[in-house]
């Protein structure tokens, strides 16, 4: 079977798959404005969600490999701000790897939809990292630092903090000049959803109650944070894989420490275990996998690397459309 008939005819957004520089398959569908009928092109610049925690992980890692910070170095150290309840001595790696225990704004295991965050804190102050602390820094921690791995969003806006506090940039601006210009990401930015440039699809979530079409701008940040929310295209997230790998942004080291298992159990062996801003599968009978990810309202997408076979692959959903089963079918026929 083809990888096109594998593929659900319904999917809506772009599909790339590369391996050792050459395209196996590559699909755009939907629409990136839906009342316009403007459809999806290789073009089209999708929000990622959580994904962009990838480029806040290897932003850092820069940093500590120029010497400029340490893994052990702690939030009572870098950040001049009051912490309150927050343990000062979580460690740099600890919120790399979601061990610290620090208190997640949006903690996935008690709730189900992002955009309750919303209901009394309106989403258009989000603009900068620190625009986020209301919504924890009086919060108690969740568990003892280091004590168990747990997911955990606050963590990498406190990374984009410390990335901020060394090198005296704002975050995105940072991560476009080291990592997005080097790899030449040139489409990839944090954008503000009332001010994007063109070529940007439009999120879309279902309403059951009027069986129509809303977009997410009151359901996400207005703008980026170290948590996620850059907007990408399919063949810049092959150039960070490509880049990446091949040691031009971080040593080829710190790289495998960032594709290696640092955290996490396997409990759930598709989830797998983490690394740094990576998620890790396990793989018995070869090198572990490697994948991003993200999903927010009207938003879904992943991208993995399988070491192995030199395969890239990119999904992205700008309906929410379910990335992580067509990443399956992938697997089951191409791995």
């Amino acid at each position: 079977m083809s990888i096109e008939e594998m593929m659900d005819v319904n999917f809506r957004g772009n599909i790339y798959i590369v391996q050792n520089g050459k395209v196996l398959y590559e699909r755009e569908s939907g629409f990136a404005d839906l009342a316009n009928e403007i459809s999806n092109t290789i073009e089209t610049k999708f929000a990622s969600a959580s994904a962009g925690k990838v480029f806040v992980a290897a932003g850092i890692l820069q940093l500590i490999e120029q010497g400029k910070l340490k893994f052990d170095n702690t939030l009572g150290m870098l950040l001049d701000m009051p912490l309150h309840d927050i343990d000062a001595d979580v460690t740099v790696r600890q919120l790399l790897n979601h061990t610290s225990g620090v208190p997640d704004y949006f903690d996935e295991s008690v709730m189900d939809e992002y955009e309750e965050l919303w209901i009394d804190y309106p989403n258009y102050k989000i603009r900068h990292n620190s625009d986020l602390l209301p919504l924890f820094i009086n919060k108690p921690m969740m568990y003892p630092k280091g004590e168990k791995f747990q997911y955990n969003n606050s963590g990498y806006v406190l990374l984009a903090m410390i990335l901020e506090k060394v090198t005296g940039m704002y975050f995105d601006q940072y991560l476009k000049e080291h990592i997005f210009d080097r790899c030449g990401m040139n489409a990839t930015g944090y954008y503000e959803l009332d001010r994007l440039p063109a070529k940007c699809a439009n999120n879309y979530i279902y309403c059951d109650d009027t069986k129509d079409w809303r977009t997410n701008i009151f359901s996400v940040d207005a703008k980026g944070t170290g948590a996620g929310g850059a907007f990408i295209t399919v063949k810049d997230m092959i150039r960070f894989w490509t880049n990446l790998t091949e040691g031009n942004i971080i040593s080829k080291e710190l790289v495998a420490d960032m594709l290696r298992k640092q955290s996490g159990d396997g409990t759930d062996a598709e989830e797998g275990y983490y690394g740094y801003g990576m998620w890790i599968i396990d793989n018995p009978n070869g090198r572990d996998i490697a994948y991003f990810q993200g999903c927010d309202p009207g938003v879904s997408f992943i991208s993995e690397y399988n070491p192995n076979n030199g395969m890239i692959s990119v999904l992205v959903s700008n309906y929410g459309d379910n990335v992580w089963r067509e990443m399956r079918k992938i697997r089951e026929a191409l791995y």
